[in-house]
């Protein structure tokens, strides 16, 4: 419910900004993702000579989509730290309130804020929650919101020189399509599942510092297929876990075995599916303006559609 008339309290604080000290380098695997973030974002804010000889504009921003869980906040953060840029990260839940007319100076606030601190890769999480269709909002306090965020997004009022605009969803068919125009979010990177490499990285990520003998990294990323690295991150914990009631019922103090790892595999299935279920019906029966073919391709080598 939006009340009226409420007091509107300073946001100022609330968007804390950060200096990744992560870059690409340390994002495993996913070479498609990377070259695509080259190609639409890096290297024209690398190159400043290059980009006026190709008439190269910075306007607009970039969207990251797929399942939920498979590193799209870790590659923001890792783009800022790519560009030595300041990271100010904000989810729905900072921006919308109870209170009328305070979604909007919010919004407003985490740009000023932004600004203050360029260059900042400005990153929104849970984009579908707050930039939704608005033919499907049901207040129209929510409507305001998006208009605003689109008045944002435009540098009408204020310069968003040194600004970059990134945002993740799992649902780009919710996200209105005003904001997806020329010089707002305009360009689309498609994040999926981690691939082999990837899911490797991720296990020994999440298995340093951990008593851990005998894992073979290799066999376990080719059982894992289709995981997101949440589900290999917990595939981690669970055989941890095995490890640890193990050692409590003996007295003795064990490794964690490749025995464990793959048991925990075994006994977890991967939460993309659901959402590659959903991805594959708006393929096929969703409007098309072009952002699917990509994921459309992934289907069909996947053998999903």
């Amino acid at each position: 419910m939006f009340v009226e008339g409420a007091p509107t309290g300073s946001p100022v604080d609330a968007f804390d900004a950060e200096r990744p000290s992560v870059t690409l380098a340390d994002v495993g695997g996913m070479a498609a993702v990377k070259t695509r973030l080259e190609a639409a974002f890096l290297a024209p804010l690398r190159n400043p000579e290059l980009r006026a000889v190709y008439g190269k504009s910075l306007g607009g921003g970039l969207l990251m989509y797929g399942p939920p869980g498979c590193g799209k906040t870790f590659i923001a953060r890792a783009v800022a730290g790519e560009l030595e840029a300041t990271f100010l990260s904000v989810s729905a839940s900072d921006v919308l309130s109870r209170w009328l007319g305070d979604a909007e100076a919010n919004i407003h606030e985490v740009f000023q804020q932004a600004r203050r601190c360029a260059p900042c890769v400005l990153f929104f999480d849970e984009f579908d929650a707050l930039g939704q269709r608005r033919s499907d909002a049901r207040h129209s306090a929510l409507r305001t919101m998006i208009n605003q965020l689109l008045v944002e997004l435009d540098g009408v009022e204020y310069s968003n020189e040194g600004v970059y605009v990134l945002a993740a969803t799992n649902q780009v068919w919710d996200v209105d399509p005003a904001l997806r125009r020329p010089g707002r979010l305009d360009r689309t990177v498609l994040v999926l599942p981690p691939d082999s490499e990837a899911r490797e990285a991720i296990f020994r990520t999440h298995l340093r510092g951990r008593p851990v003998a005998g894992a073979d990294l290799g066999e376990l990323a080719r059982r894992t297929d289709g995981f997101s690295g949440a589900d290999i991150a917990y595939v981690c914990e669970v055989a941890s876990e095995r490890a640890l009631l193990d050692s409590v019922t003996s007295g003795v103090v064990r490794y964690i075995a490749m025995t464990d790892l793959l048991a925990a595999v075994a006994e977890i299935r991967p939460s993309t599916g659901p959402w590659l279920s959903t991805a594959r019906n708006w393929v096929e029966f969703g409007d098309d303006d072009g952002t699917s073919a990509e994921l459309k391709a992934f289907l069909k080598r996947s053998k999903r559609l």
